[in-house]
């Protein structure tokens, strides 16, 4: 059983939040790879599948990001999990929006429902941080990420979460290098085109010899 947690805040108040990109996530992988029904479940929405070889739980918890561990932790204990089977999605500042990066282990950089989820199951699972940028001033960041995504956002935001959802087969089968990679490569902005081959150079008037004979 391989766990896929996406962290966020419930309800429709937050739905559309930066905060909530986690949860974004997990909605598609559940819809794209056709998990069975959502249900409740360890303090929070579970829905169960298959990706590739492997039975998944995709989970999100209800009982806010800060305290994403209880959730977490209790469908790693039900389960009987190691960490490493744990693979959780969630908004990071200190990427640019869009981007993308893959970790096994590591700290919690001020995350909140990181933080959460150390405290009760270590901190030796798989993180999948994606990045929703920084507002540039760190008293602006609680704004930033409990705001909405713009509509111009969704230019980046819908490609990558179509994306990660349609890569996750080879994250799961452990080429985490190779998933980011693929979800970079579909998720690139297109490469402007050449530019037209110049026109044949028009003949000339001037006869042949030069400089008008002088």
């Amino acid at each position: 059983m391989r766990l896929l947690v996406g962290l966020g805040n419930p309800g429709p108040r937050h739905a559309g939040n930066r905060h909530n990109i986690g949860f974004m996530a997990v909605d598609e992988i559940v819809r794209r790879h056709s998990f069975g029904p959502w249900r409740a479940r360890f303090q929070g929405q579970t829905a169960e599948g298959r990706i590739g070889p492997h039975k998944v739980l995709a989970l999100k918890p209800e009982t806010f990001m800060n305290e994403s561990g209880q959730a977490v932790g209790a469908a790693v204990r039900f389960y009987k999990l190691d960490p490493p089977a744990v693979t959780v999605l969630y908004d990071e500042i200190d990427l640019r929006e869009g981007k993308i990066k893959v970790k096994l282990a590591g700290g919690n950089a001020g995350h909140n429902g990181l933080r959460s989820i150390d405290a009760h199951i270590g901190k030796d699972y798989w993180r999948v941080r994606l990045g929703v940028g920084h507002p540039g001033d760190k008293d602006l960041v609680h704004a930033h990420v409990l705001s909405n995504f713009t509509k111009i956002e969704q230019v980046w935001l819908e490609p990558l979460l179509d994306a990660v959802a349609e890569e996750m087969p080879g994250l799961l089968d452990g080429d985490d290098a190779g998933f980011m990679s693929r979800v970079a490569h579909r998720t690139a902005p297109p490469k402007p085109k050449a530019d037209a081959a110049p026109p044949p150079d028009k003949p000339t008037d001037k006869p042949e010899g030069g400089n008008d004979g002088l």
